[in-house]
């Protein structure tokens, strides 16, 4: 049975665990969350107000957060992205 030094100790050598993990913490990421946070919510009442439609826009517009984080994550706001502050 491994100890949780041994644990560790194998943590430190896995090469997949190497880079320090990144977290998303950029304005394209925060963008797309946004947006389908909105999506979410206009969707959630339709639901309760039982209309389809506004249930199908919220649909609609959490996919379209997701094209617009992609898009801007493509135009170098993602992390370590040229127009982000955390650029490396």
């Amino acid at each position: 049975m491994n100890t949780r030094a041994q644990q560790v100790l194998e943590h430190e050598i896995d090469p997949m665990h190497a880079e320090a993990v990144g977290h998303g913490n950029s304005v394209a990421a925060w963008t797309c969350i946004g947006i389908m946070l909105i999506g979410v919510l206009v969707g959630a009442i339709a639901f309760a107000l039982h209309a389809p439609i506004g249930v199908l826009i919220g649909g609609i517009i959490v996919v379209l957060g997701l094209v617009a984080g992609w898009l801007m994550v493509k135009a170098g706001y993602g992390v370590g992205g040229s127009k982000s502050k955390n650029a490396h």
